[in-house]
Formats: structure tokens, sequence, C-alpha cells
């Protein structure tokens, strides 16, 4: 096993100090205040609530202290408007900010559109993803300084998508080790494919690795005995699992990917750009839009039931971020499955890449797991989502406007879809439409 930036310190006896930068994502932010008020260890930790929404902050505010009572937790809970005093002396800083909120996405999807490019959810690759990366990067360089200045020893857990852009573009301009993105795919794919199998999940042995949302189950095992073959002759037998790209892709590769049908159509060209693949799949395009007003309706929802004074249903969300708190605080040895800098991780894949891979936790902090080589044709799919990344984070470190358009050429969705001059003129177009959120040296037209 690797380490990165192991903890030093012995378990702790002083409260803990979670800050939640972004905490008016008030659904999300209440999932994981419930798994961390559940550990009884934890009940007395500090949580320091960051957003620079009022309205939100204070829902976030609300919600904390309704589900500390719900749950009889006793945390120290502050809000704070100005980030730097949220982070002042943290020992775990988690990321959930949304740079241009909902506006911006349909920014993200309305303009591709209109170039007839089709997009699902648009947060990880081709064109949403680029460019909800260019909104985020001013956000996270200016927060790992902040972390570098008042909590330098703090682990930063990152949900923030694009995950893997994230992460690779916060360890190389921050200079920050302790950063681990997190994301639930894993977890879900197999509780997921158990429940397919009518196999308990506590049953189960799995590894998987690969890029996030688009990771491989490398192995899936049950009492010793390979599931795989189970999983071939329920495909093969069920016509409708045939028609989810997720169960194509496993068909032709081999091995299970790790991320929903909608999302896994946006990474590679073979399905969004035909009709006909759009139908057989039954592909949501633009599906993305309806959850964003489904997370607006949720706020509302939380925001007006804690003015009603009626109680909050939270349930436990099964998150990494608290499992890595508890562990680390407490010494209880668990494996998550994390984005980190590959650094010799998985041998057929990018060293400057961010790869997905499962992770021991326990009081020496975060320790991924060397993987070796992935099959080949995995690591094909995973090299091509990672020269896109490299692209886009060298555009902002290098203040580049070019590899902004490389990246995009670069994309094989985008690349299966538009012709160059095309590609080139709509990122000139999602430069004009984002304008003041990107930095100022990629908010340049360059033509086609």
């Amino acid at each position: 096993m690797t380490r990165i930036a192991p903890a030093t310190r012995t378990l702790r006896t002083a409260p803990v100090k979670i800050a939640f930068i972004g905490a008016g994502s008030v659904v999300f932010t209440q999932g994981l205040l419930a798994d961390l008020f559940a550990f009884p260890e934890l009940h007395g930790l500090h949580v320091a609530l960051h957003d620079i929404d009022p309205e939100r902050l204070d829902t976030a505010l609300g919600a904390a202290r309704r589900i500390a009572q719900q749950t009889g937790a006793a945390p120290h809970i502050t809000v704070h408007a100005e980030r730097r005093a949220a982070l002042e002396g943290a020992d775990f800083v988690i990321n959930i900010v949304q740079v241009g909120m909902g506006a911006s996405t349909r920014t993200d999807f309305e303009v591709p559109a209109r170039y007839g490019l089709r997009q699902t959810i648009g947060d990880t690759l081709g064109i949403g993803g680029i460019f909800r990366a260019l909104r985020t990067f001013p956000l996270l360089a200016s927060l790992g300084a902040d972390i570098a200045a008042v909590c330098p020893d703090a682990w930063l857990l990152n949900y923030t998508n694009p995950m893997a852009m994230n992460v690779q573009y916060l360890t190389r301009a921050t200079g920050l080790t302790r950063v681990v993105g997190l994301c639930h795919s894993v977890y879900w794919t197999m509780r997921d494919l158990s429940a397919l199998l009518n196999v308990p999940y506590e049953e189960v042995t799995y590894r998987a690795a690969g890029v996030n949302h688009q990771a491989w189950v490398l192995r899936f095992e049950h009492n010793g005995t390979d599931l795989y073959p189970r999983l071939d002759a329920l495909v093969a037998d069920d016509p409708q699992l045939r028609r989810r790209v997720r169960v194509d892709m496993y068909r032709r590769l081999g091995y299970y990917p790790t991320e929903t049908s909608e999302h896994s159509a946006e990474y590679v060209p073979w399905y969004l750009h035909h009709d006909s693949e759009i139908e057989r799949l039954r592909l949501p395009v633009g599906a993305y839009l309806g959850i964003v007003d489904e997370n607006v309706a949720a706020y509302e929802k939380t925001r007006d039931a804690l003015a009603a004074g009626t109680p909050l249903t939270v349930e436990s969300t099964m998150e990494y971020a608290p499992q890595i708190v508890h562990s680390i605080t407490t010494g209880t040895p668990r494996t998550v499955y994390g984005n980190v800098p590959n650094h010799g991780l998985i041998d057929n894949l990018p060293a400057t890449g961010t790869v997905e891979v499962p992770c021991l936790v326990d009081a020496l902090g975060v320790q991924p797991t060397r993987i070796g080589a992935l099959p080949a044709q995995c690591a094909a799919l995973n090299r091509s989502y990672l020269s896109m990344n490299e692209l886009v984070v060298r555009a902002a470190l290098e203040d580049d406007p070019r590899s902004v358009r490389q990246a995009a050429m670069a994309d094989p969705a985008t690349a299966a879809a538009l012709p160059v001059e095309r590609i080139w003129e709509l990122c000139d177009d999602m430069v004009r439409a984002h304008g003041e959120l990107l930095q100022p040296s990629l908010r340049a037209t360059l033509g086609s």
C-alpha cells in the first residue's frame, strides 16, 4: 500500500472540528451531519458551517440544530459568512461547493444543445465537465490557500464535481497533500449488483479501480465464488437489462463500470450521437436539469419545515466522509473508495492523473491501495478520460485558453458529435456565457 500524507498525531481527546464549505447545499449537508451525529464518539464535535448565501447558511444552521436534537448529539455549531474563520483550526474540511449553482448548470446544457451536442449529466467530462471545472478552479485555489494558512494539517474531503479534475487541480495548484475526493458510485454500484443477484451486500467481497465515474469492478465474489458468471446468465436472459449503457459496456469490455448509464454514456463516443442508441438504451438527454429542480425543491422543503417547526426526515447516506472522520479520530480501520493522485497506484494510467482506488483509513490517515495494471481495454478508456482532464488542468495552471479547446477536441463524446471548427466556436460561446466565473486568462475568445 502507498500512503499519502499520513496523520502523525495520536488519537485525539480535544473536540474534532469539521468545516463545511458550501454548507448551503443543505440536503447534502444534513445527510452528512446525520451520519456524523450517529457516531457516539463524535457527539461533541465542532461543526463550522460556511456559505456565501445568507439564507441557505441560516437554513443549514437550523437543519444542523434540528438533526442534533433529533439524534441526541451535542455538537458545537458555528456559522461563518467568512470562509477563513470557518476553517480556523479545522481537522477536516468538507467541500460541497457548486460554483454558479443551477443557472450555470443550465448554461452547460443549453449552449451546447444549440450546437446539437447532447449531454445527460454534464458534470464530469464533455463541455459541461470542462466548464464546471474551470469555474470551480478559482474557488479551489483560494480555498487551498486558506487551508494552508489556518489549518495546514486538515484533511480536505472533496465532493464537488468534476471530481478527478478538481482533485488533480487542487494537488497541483495548491501543494496540499491531504486531499481525497469522495464519491458514492462504487458503493451504490455494488449494492445494486448484490440486489440484482439476490446476494446480501454484507456477504459480498469486491475490488474496483479506475477513475471517478469510470472505475471497473475487477473482482466480485460471494464466499470465494466469482459472481460474474451469474451476472452473465442474468444479462443473457433479460433483454431489458441489456438496454442499460453500463450493461452494454460490461458485455463488450468484460468488467462492470461503476457509474450509472446516464453518466457512463457521456464518457465514450458510441451512444449519445446516435438516435438509435438513445432509443435502444433509453438515454434521458438533459436529465440533470430535472435533478437541479429536484434539489431546489428539496432545499425549499427543508427551509419550510424548519420555519414551521416540523421534524426533519433525514436518513443515513452511507457517505464516506463521516466514516473517514470517525476512522482517523478513533483509529477504527475501514476501507473506502477515494480519488487520489495516481503516484504509481495504477501502472497503466498517467502518473499525473487522479485515480479511484480502495483506501484503508485509520489513525494514520487515508492510505490508498496499489492496484497494479488495469485490464488493457479498461485502461484505454481511462487514459482518454485522464488526457482530457490533463488539458483542462493545464489550461488553468498555464493560463492557456487554447488548452480549453484542445480538451474539448480530446473529449470522446464531443469529438464524435462536432467538427473541430464547431468545437472551438462552442467553447467561445461557453466562455462568453460563463464570463466572470472563469479566471481572467481564460476569458478570451479565439474564433475557429
